[in-house]
């Protein structure tokens, strides 16, 4: 029988996410889950745990994980514009939000297609 390596023990901790739900700037909300994780999850591997084990009708855009080239995860993340493939979980209180100055499709999904990808 061996022990445990200590260098190996992942300690699972836990981030609150208040996440922004609506289809409309005017019929907002927020919602908040808790999200257990371990060091180095992302924000967009927190947001699909949570649809895939607590609620499936959050709607998320995403095309890769931690790869930063499709830029389809761009949300708010505590007032900041950033990738939730490529920012981390904390233990702590964490705001999502849409894009600012883009039209709702839903929840944290915005239009953002630019006027000639339109027509």
């Amino acid at each position: 029988m061996t022990a445990a390596n200590p260098e190996h023990v992942s300690i699972v901790k836990t981030a609150r996410l208040q996440v922004w739900r609506g289809t409309n700037r005017d019929s907002e909300h927020y919602d908040e889950f808790d999200v257990a994780f371990e060091d180095g999850d992302s924000v967009l591997d927190g947001l699909v745990r949570l649809r895939v084990n607590s609620d499936p009708s959050l709607a998320i855009r995403f095309s890769c994980f931690n790869a930063n080239v499709c830029k389809e995860c761009t949300m708010l993340i505590d007032g900041e514009v950033e990738y939730a493939c490529i920012a981390k979980l904390q233990p702590r209180l964490m705001q999502l939000d849409p894009l600012p100055n883009l039209p709702i499709v839903r929840d944290l999904v915005t239009d953002t297609l630019s006027r000639k990808e339109r027509f």
